[in-house]
C-alpha cells in the first residue's frame, strides 16, 4: 500500500506542510510507503476553459494527475483563506480534474483512492471552515470518498516540536488516527 500527502501551500515554511509531512512521517513509522509532494513543483497557470480548449491541461496538471493515480490513497492538509480552501489548492484540483487521455482521466483518480482531509492554522478554528469546503470539493464536486476522521489543528503556529511531531499527545494521537484510518480504507478499496 502506497499513501500520498500533500497540503495546498507552497510556502516553504508552512503549516500545513508541517502537517502533511508529520502524516507522511507516522505512515512509515507504520509499515506503510508514503511520500511528500510539493504543490510548489506543480506549478499550473490559473484554470480557464479557452486556455484548456487551446491547449489542454497544462503538463504540471498530468503529472500531478499521474501522480495522484499511483497512490492508493491520498492525504490533504489544506489552510484557511478566507473562511475556504487556497486558491492554489482549488486550481490544482480543477486543472486535475479536467485531464482527459495520456492513460489518465483525472475525474476518476478522485474516485478511485479514498481521501483524507485535516488542517492546521493560526486561528482558533484550526482550519475547521476550509475543511468543510474541501470536504464538499472532493465529495460532491469530484465524487471522491473522504473518510470522516480529519483533524483541525487550531493554533499550530507554536503546535509543533522541532523534530515535527505536535507538542500535544492527545492531537498527536488524533492526528496518527486519522492517518490508520486513511490506511485502512485504501486497503478496502485496493480489496475491491
Amino acid at each position: 500500500m502506497r499513501l500520498l500527502f500533500f497540503a495546498g501551500s507552497a510556502r516553504d515554511d508552512a503549516l500545513n506542510k508541517k502537517l502533511a509531512r508529520l502524516g507522511r512521517h507516522i505512515a512509515e513509522a507504520n509499515g506503510i510507503e508514503a511520500v511528500f509532494a510539493d504543490l510548489a513543483d506543480y506549478h499550473m497557470p490559473i484554470y480557464h476553459g479557452d486556455l484548456e480548449a487551446a491547449k489542454g491541461p497544462p503538463e504540471r496538471a498530468l503529472a500531478f494527475a499521474a501522480l495522484l493515480a499511483e497512490y492508493d490513497g491520498v492525504f490533504i492538509a489544506t489552510p484557511e483563506y478566507n473562511a475556504s480552501i487556497p486558491a492554489l489548492l482549488k486550481n490544482t484540483l480543477d486543472w486535475v480534474s479536467r485531464v482527459r487521455g495520456h492513460g489518465l482521466r483525472g475525474s476518476e483518480v478522485f474516485k478511485t483512492r479514498p481521501f483524507a482531509i485535516s488542517g492546521a492554522s493560526p486561528g482558533y478554528y484550526g482550519a475547521m471552515r476550509s475543511l468543510l469546503a474541501l470536504r464538499q470539493i472532493l465529495a460532491v464536486g469530484l465524487g471522491a470518498t473522504v473518510i470522516p476522521q480529519q483533524m483541525a489543528l487550531p493554533r499550530a503556529t507554536n503546535a509543533f516540536e522541532e523534530d515535527g511531531s505536535l507538542k500535544d499527545e492527545a492531537q498527536q494521537k488524533l492526528f496518527a488516527s486519522v492517518i490508520e484510518a486513511l490506511a485502512v480504507a485504501a486497503k478496502r478499496f485496493n480489496a475491491s
